[in-house]
């Protein structure tokens, strides 16, 4: 079989993009996609696409719902919502007990409208945010229709809250940081983050970038 789906383990530090050119150097197939961008600083799932018949159907996993665990700083904010941005520290704020950050997750369950981060490859008028911003123009972005299925406190130590969140489509884990912070009045941005599983697939079964050869990759194929 030479065209099928890989799930892909990406690393910390690597583009979406930069996971596609590998595995089109180890399998040799110019034709490769992926199911959904992982930021660089993230890792975890993600599931490739590997020639013409398989990339056809990457817009059927697009759409499917989305597991992630993350770890959010609580008591600053950053420009990207995320720890990669500029960073500025909140000083003096009352750190919120464990039963406040819990009312306040409680009111991002279920559907929700969510703003896009301006650094993001989402468009407006046609043109990408993360470009506009990069060019420091200020647009708002409109709101966006999400659900959130379940949003986990797995722990709680102030300045670090460790999440988990099942999540649909389209859904920013960004945007859940920086908007909990907000209604904390704390402020809060994405340190950590990796995602788990989309739709009934999994990163438990995921094989690591690096391990990924021109020896193996047929082996590790599989269909819809």
């Amino acid at each position: 079989m030479d065209s099928g789906f890989l799930l892909i383990d990406k690393p910390a530090g690597m583009t979406s993009h930069d996971v596609i050119d590998h595995v089109r150097r180890a399998t040799g197939v110019k034709r490769v996609g992926h199911s959904g961008t992982l930021d660089p600083f993230a890792t975890g799932l993600l599931i490739v696409g590997v020639g013409r018949e398989a990339t056809k159907r990457l817009g059927e996993l697009l759409k499917k719902d989305k597991e992630y665990v993350g770890t959010i700083a609580l008591g600053a904010v950053s420009e990207t919502y995320e720890k990669t941005g500029k960073i500025t520290v909140n000083n003096g704020v009352v750190a919120p007990s464990r039963k406040e950050v819990e009312d306040a997750v409680k009111g991002f369950v279920g559907k929700i409208k969510q703003v896009p981060p301006m650094f993001s490859a989402k468009k407006f008028e046609g043109k990408r945010l993360y470009k506009l911003a990069q060019r420091g123009i200020e647009v708002k972005p409109k709101e966006c229709d999400v659900e959130v299925h379940k949003f986990e406190i797995l722990s709680y130590e102030w300045p670090l809250l460790s999440v988990r969140v099942e999540c649909s489509s389209g859904t920013y884990i960004r945007s859940l940081a920086n908007d909990l912070g907000a209604r904390l009045c704390v402020g809060g941005y994405l340190s950590e983050l990796r995602r788990m599983k989309i739709d009934r697939f999994s990163v438990e079964d995921a094989l690591e970038l690096s391990k990924l050869s021109p020896e193996n990759w047929r082996s590790r194929l599989f269909s819809l």
